[in-house]
């Protein structure tokens, strides 16, 4: 798979066909998707939209919801949440609206849980963990790109000979390895394989 424009917010899943990760459109992934402009509408007061993302806000005297939508209520009002917030048993908290937030140390924002350090994100072995705000991916590790095999998308090894991709020197010869690629300078020639002399 090779993409000529490349991929900008997303992965290159056939020739010039770029999968985007959400919140991203267009031929190469590089145009911000506008959820705010989307039918249903995913909230229910005041969307912002972000890059990559949204954010929904309510009306004065509304609280938001971790579903988007705005509820009535005075005490929480009071309490100044950023996302929203229930009442159990008369104590007000705040909430998140995503696992991969938690509540800052003000009990009433919400900061990024980074699941790659964490040791949260669970990615197949030929994967590398990208956090993102409130969640993550699985990206392809280096030298691996994603192919479309006998029914499943999976990463395989970048043959950087063939690719032409490798920087071995001219005076020496190309191997592929699983990730990577090494040069062997030729008969005749001493060195590194990247400078032969």
């Amino acid at each position: 798979a090779i993409c000529g424009h490349g991929c900008k917010y997303g992965e290159c899943m056939g020739p010039n066909k770029c999968k985007c990760f959400p919140g991203f459109t267009g031929k190469t992934c590089n145009q911000d998707l506008n959820e705010c402009g989307l039918k249903p509408r995913p909230c229910e007061h005041r969307c912002m939209n972000t890059h990559g993302s949204y954010k929904c806000y309510c009306l004065n005297g509304y609280m938001l919801m971790p579903d988007g939508t705005c509820a009535s209520s005075r005490t929480c009002a009071m309490v100044n949440c950023q996302y929203g917030c229930e009442e159990v048993k008369g104590e007000v908290q705040c909430l998140c609206p995503s696992v991969g937030l938690q509540l800052g140390p003000n009990g009433r924002t919400c900061i990024d849980i980074d699941e790659c350090s964490t040791g949260k994100a669970v990615c197949s072995y030929n994967r590398r963990c990208v956090n993102t705000f409130g969640s993550y991916y699985c990206k392809c590790q280096l030298g691996y790109e994603l192919k479309y095999i006998s029914t499943h998308y999976d990463c395989v090894d970048v043959n950087e000979c063939v690719a032409n991709t490798h920087r071995c020197n001219l005076h020496a010869e190309c191997l592929n390895t699983e990730g990577s690629f090494k040069c062997k300078c030729k008969q005749g020639y001493r060195g590194s394989g990247f400078d032969c002399a």
